[in-house]
């Protein structure tokens, strides 16, 4: 049943990704009147990949799950697929073979790692892993985002409080952009993991809880960006804009380093340091620290 289940969504995959295109952007000659599907039909992706409309129609109903790599490459081109998201296409065909696998081990932190996420002092930093859990942070993502160490274990992701907590939604200026983002990481390690049964407990309660994420899920978005760029309306400091980059960790391929940073001498930077020497006070940074701000800062 686990392979049944796992062809079924590589299926689903490919349907939501031949709904998004259209005529137009395919080159292909549309017949006024004569669409009655979102997108492109299976026939003119099938034709685009140089396979029978059988053959592709087997693809998407799950039921021919050992195409070659030369038809897959075909068939990713043929749906304009990106490089994040022909590599979840593959993570959903590999996932098919039904084998059973062993568990995977809760996720853990080397100590080396805490201490440098400690040692990069002033630089928000965090350590994501499966499901984009949120393994540790320092002091500084702590004031910037939240305090997730503080958090119940089951709280403690990524995604989770980006979608359902309101101050991520008045955090992020571009919320939507980055809540989708997320989501779509998420979606990712499910087609890495499809077993896992912590990640289908999250996407269950972000089903119930989120508009927005049922949207975003049943449109099979992808997201796997190594870096980016965030702008934020801050409480204490106001507006800042910061450039992270996520690095992967050799010891774990589920693990990553997420570094935020911003452009020396700029407005956002001289409110980052401003954030940075606040003790945690409810009242914010003293009038003479904020005096310190250039003048675009103060006042927010």
């Amino acid at each position: 049943m686990k392979a049944m289940g796992q062809s079924a969504e590589f299926g689903r995959f490919l349907k939501a990704m031949r709904a998004r295109l259209t005529p137009e952007d395919a080159g292909v000659v549309d017949v006024p009147g004569a669409r009655r599907v979102p997108g492109l039909r299976r026939e003119e992706i099938a034709q685009l990949a140089g396979v029978s409309t059988d053959y592709y129609t087997r693809l998407e109903q799950g039921r021919h799950i050992h195409p070659s790599r030369a038809v897959l490459e075909s068939v990713a081109r043929a749906l304009r697929l990106d490089a994040g998201e022909r590599a979840h296409m593959m993570d959903l065909l590999q996932n098919c073979a039904g084998t059973t696998k062993t568990p995977t081990p809760a996720q853990r932190v080397r100590p080396a790692l805490r201490q440098l996420l400690d040692a990069v002092g002033d630089v928000p930093a965090l350590v994501l892993g499966r499901r984009t859990d949120v393994l540790a942070a320092n002091r500084m993502a702590g004031l910037l985002f939240a305090d997730f160490p503080a958090m119940a274990a089951q709280e403690r992701n990524l995604t989770r409080w980006l979608i359902l907590e309101p101050e991520a939604r008045t955090l992020f200026r571009d919320w939507k952009t980055v809540a989708a983002d997320a989501a779509g990481a998420l979606r990712v390690d499910v087609g890495r993991h499809p077993d896992d049964p912590q990640a289908s407990q999250l996407v269950g309660e972000l089903a119930v809880h989120s508009e927005h994420f049922r949207h975003w899920w049943a449109g099979h978005r992808v997201a796997s960006r190594a870096a980016g760029t965030v702008r934020l309306h801050h409480p204490v400091v106001g507006d800042i804009e910061l450039d992270f980059e996520n690095l992967s960790l050799p010891d774990d391929a589920d693990q990553s380093l997420r570094i935020y940073s911003t452009k020396p001498g700029s407005p956002s930077s001289d409110a980052l340091k401003l954030l940075s020497s606040w003790d945690g006070d409810a009242s914010g940074p003293s009038s003479a620290e904020r005096k310190a701000l250039p003048e675009d800062i103060v006042g927010r």
